[in-house]
């Protein structure tokens, strides 16, 4: 059972058909009779709780900085978890995990976590170079494994990360990108390899937020410690840490590789010796020569981030969990439009792309007015990584009971009717596709220099 019905337009459904459908009702059609959106969970009846689907999926986080803490509320609010232990060596960081999750055994050491016989997932949420070690072990212990993005900080530790999830198959790996699970992007990734929007010209995306990244401590070791984003030897910089999230997304929707990529960063605001940029420009070619722009800078928040895609016949601009088409003048009219919501961006306006736009026309509503998905992606990709790991885990007991655990070959076959069922999520191969895009991207950022990409760099 998924969670989702992922936008089902039919493999022979190209731009033509897709534009020139006609009627809601025959775009309907087309797609099988279903309905134009990303469906969530069947809704509870109105004051009755949410249910887990079975029993809940016993996880130890590691990693309880600021963002392996948010990893446990969000847990703490998925039926389908249940937070079993958190591990920091850092006693402060250690101590607040256990105060938001005060049923969880505490470790000091991630090999007493995976020792845990009782833990079934683990929660990789560490400094990015500390990755490999973690989670090679936790796939010997056993356990369903989710990293955080990027997954390493060089191409070898990624490398190494991905063969060992693609050598264990028992185990459900997750890399923490979490637009692949958030519904907003499900729903849109149909329509624009559609060709709704025209052929693809270019894509840009950016990120703005003042902060600086350097952190108080006690002391300069714990400091040192804690700014390993500013430590130019161990961070994948802004692109690797923050970028990554939307160029992935991007990659995903002109579902291709890039061909080579240009940098160029300096240190424009936080001039207190650090050597990673704080402001950074990357453009990356692709087949055809669509181009891709990606910016950010920790110098100034207007305008926050954004993604936006360029086509012939109209741009879409995709803001947090909410989208927009702008459609050109001559481009050809795709129906549905016409009863969806619109909204003005300064001398533009944008055609509302919601889940529900599409099906107004049959059921005479007013148009979308709200995007239904209110959740974090971090909540999709969480809740996707227990449905995933609970499918795979009973799938690999169901066999083991019946077959016995010697026949490692019939195992991996047995998995793959089940793999089917997955819901949406990054795996090791998106993981380890997009940390050498954003490594590759910040050598070219510290170089000033162009930099190509060859098919073996992605290979693993």
């Amino acid at each position: 059972m998924k969670q989702y019905e992922a936008f089902p337009i039919a493999a022979d459904l190209n731009r033509r058909d897709f534009i020139y459908g006609g009627s809601v009702a025959a775009l309907m059609t087309m797609i099988a009779a279903k309905e134009l959106a990303a469906q969530e969970k069947s809704k509870p009846a109105e004051g009755e709780a949410k249910k887990p689907v079975g029993p809940p999926v016993k996880c130890g986080v590691i990693g309880c900085g600021v963002w392996g803490r948010d990893i446990i509320n969000t847990l703490l609010r998925l039926p389908n978890a249940q937070v079993a232990a958190v591990c920091d060596h850092y006693e402060a960081f250690l101590n607040r995990a256990k105060s938001i999750a005060p049923d969880a055994k505490g470790y000091a050491d991630f090999k007493d976590l995976l020792a845990d016989k009782n833990v079934q997932a683990v929660l990789i949420a560490t400094p990015t170079h500390q990755h490999r070690a973690i989670a090679e072990a936790a796939f010997k212990a056993g356990k369903h494994v989710y990293c955080e993005a990027p997954i390493a900080h060089t191409p070898e530790d990624g490398k190494a990360i991905a063969t060992a999830a693609k050598a264990s198959p028992s185990s459900n790996f997750q890399s923490g990108l979490l637009m692949r699970s958030e519904p907003q992007r499900q729903f849109l990734l149909p329509f624009i390899r559609s060709g709704a929007a025209g052929k693809n010209i270019k894509a840009r995306a950016q990120r703005h937020k003042k902060e600086s990244w350097r952190r108080a401590a006690a002391n300069p070791e714990r400091e040192k410690e804690l700014n390993w984003r500013l430590d130019r030897k161990i961070s994948t910089g802004l692109i690797g840490e923050i970028g990554i999230q939307q160029i992935d997304v991007l990659n995903w929707f002109l579902n291709t590789k890039p061909l080579s990529v240009t940098g160029f960063g300096s240190v424009v605001h936080w001039a207190d010796g650090r050597e990673v940029p704080d402001s950074i420009v990357a453009v990356f070619e692709y087949p055809g020569g669509v181009l891709l722009t990606y910016e950010s800078t920790l110098g100034n928040s207007f305008d926050a981030d954004y993604e936006m895609l360029y086509g012939t016949d109209a741009a879409v601009m995709v803001r947090q969990n909410k989208a927009w088409m702008f459609k050109e003048a001559d481009s050809p009219l795709l129906g549905w439009e016409v009863y969806a919501r619109k909204d003005d961006f300064y001398k533009e306006t944008g055609i509302a792309l919601v889940a529900n736009a599409t099906k107004l026309a049959a059921l005479g509503e007013k148009p979308a007015e709200e995007v239904p998905f209110t959740n974090t992606p971090l909540f999709h990709a969480l809740d996707a990584f227990l449905y995933n790991s609970r499918l795979i885990g009973g799938a690999v007991e169901d066999f083991v009971a019946n077959f016995g655990d010697g026949d490692a070959a019939a195992l991996r076959a047995y998995l793959v009717d089940f793999a089917k069922n997955k819901m949406p999520a990054a795996g090791w191969q998106e993981g380890y596709e997009s940390l050498v895009t954003v490594l590759k991207a910040n050598e070219a950022i510290l170089s000033g220099k162009k930099l190509a990409f060859t098919k073996e760099l992605f290979e693993v």
